[in-house]
């Protein structure tokens, strides 16, 4: 093999191991609870699924992180089958970030599963448990307005 090959094949290799270093390194998992800090709105739709059918729901509230697992609401309001209602505030809950940016939220009732932007801007949410039997069909994302 003349030296201008083996230049060649060693820089294609380290190129090729460079490239896979980096592919390695951009899915590394990255969350914990502290991805998640400061202000969010989250807006959901759905509905609320009864024997007398699919009542519709809808929410927006302001969600406050603390970044240790811990969340307060000081804000909230929803509409279930139009009936609006504002939310006493200073509701609390708390919630788990993996390191995969999967994780779960819960209020004083209601349970969420989470998927994370890596970043912590945004989070998607879709109801998963409701403690008063009532089928829950709601999904929606809460965004970072302010840190």
């Amino acid at each position: 093999m003349t030296m201008q090959r083996k230049s060649a094949l060693l820089a294609t290799t380290l190129v090729t191991g460079m490239v896979a270093t980096a592919a390695a390194q951009a899915t590394e998992q990255v969350c914990s609870a502290a991805t998640l800090h400061g202000l969010y709105v989250f807006s959901a739709t759905g509905f609320n699924v009864t024997q007398n059918g699919a009542v519709p729901k809808a929410i927006v509230e302001v969600i406050h992180f603390a970044g240790d697992g811990n969340l307060t609401v000081p804000a909230a309001t929803r509409s279930v089958d139009g009936a609006v209602v504002e939310v006493p505030p200073n509701g609390v809950g708390t919630y788990t970030v993996e390191p995969n940016c999967v994780g779960t939220i819960t209020f004083a009732g209601p349970h969420f599963d989470t998927f994370i932007a890596p970043n912590g801007s945004e989070i998607f949410m879709i109801q998963t448990v409701d403690p008063t039997g009532a089928g829950p069909v709601l999904q929606g994302i809460a965004k970072r307005v302010w840190d």
